[in-house]
């Protein structure tokens, strides 16, 4: 496994086995708050792992014991002018789309607290997976603000509108079991076991296909939302995007002479 820093507060692992690398949240004196820095740090690791042909599966954890992220660093806000909190904005909003446009799968492993803006790197990702400790939430209306890293669009397109409206307005947290049944994760592991059966899952997904699972990341993403018609034209476009790629050859024959594919990835 190796392992780079981005600034002080993001460690990348690429775990060499299985191409899966972990983007590590690494801020434990501030339970992982974003600052602008930190910020930074994650856009900029995320456009190092987007380049990464070698990367199949993309895992965001928490180097804390209990904290996925707590959100944005409020204390550095207290500082701010106006002029600072418009200076910072594109810097805050190049973290969340940074995960969100990751091009391959990514899976969010949280425990303990995962609030406000730490919920909303979670909900970035295409997976979430979250032990027994979770406690998510979007609580920027309490403290006079609105969820400002996909939020409010990135749950209802989870749990629907109105139950999205519901935690959104009473900035209310909500633990583990109750999160699992109303959809905020998707898989609930025992306390402790988070980043491990994450990792075991991203390690299931980066058997198969780099370009296979790129086009249909695409395809879910940019058909989510359009009408059937619309939808089916976005998925014939990733189809054709594969159809001819040299995973598509390799995957075939693979199939044929009853042996694991050695992906191209091309």
């Amino acid at each position: 496994m190796s392992e780079e820093r981005f600034g002080e507060f993001v460690l990348v692992r690429r775990h060499e086995q299985g191409h899966v690398a972990e983007l590590a949240l690494d801020r434990p004196k501030a339970m992982n708050a974003v600052s602008t820095e930190m910020a930074r740090s994650i856009g900029a690791a995320c456009a190092a792992l987007g380049a990464d042909r070698d990367v199949r599966v993309v895992v965001v954890t928490s180097t804390h014991e209990r904290a996925f992220c707590v959100g944005a660093d409020l204390k550095e806000r207290n500082s701010f002018s106006d002029a600072d909190l418009v200076r910072q904005r594109p810097v805050a909003r190049g973290a969340y789309t940074g995960v969100l446009e990751l091009p391959m799968p990514t899976i969010a492993a949280v425990h303990g607290f995962a609030l406000g803006g730490g919920f909303e790197l979670a909900l970035s990702c295409d997976l979430i997976v979250a032990d027994a400790t979770a406690v998510v939430g979007l609580p920027e209306v309490s403290v006079g603000v609105i969820p400002g890293g996909g939020g409010t669009q990135l749950l209802p397109r989870r749990i629907g509108a109105a139950r999205a409206a519901e935690l959104i307005f009473t900035a209310r947290r909500l633990e583990a079991p109750e999160a699992r049944e109303l959809g905020l994760i998707d898989q609930l592991v025992d306390a402790g076991r988070d980043r491990e059966e994450a990792l075991a899952l991203a390690a299931r997904i980066a058997g198969n296909s780099p370009v296979g699972l790129r086009a249909a990341k695409r395809a879910l993403r940019l058909g989510h939302g359009l009408d059937l018609k619309a939808g089916l034209e976005v998925e014939d476009a990733a189809w054709r995007s594969v159809a001819f790629s040299g995973d598509r050859a390799e995957g075939v024959a693979a199939f044929n002479e009853k042996r694991k594919p050695e992906w191209p990835g091309e």
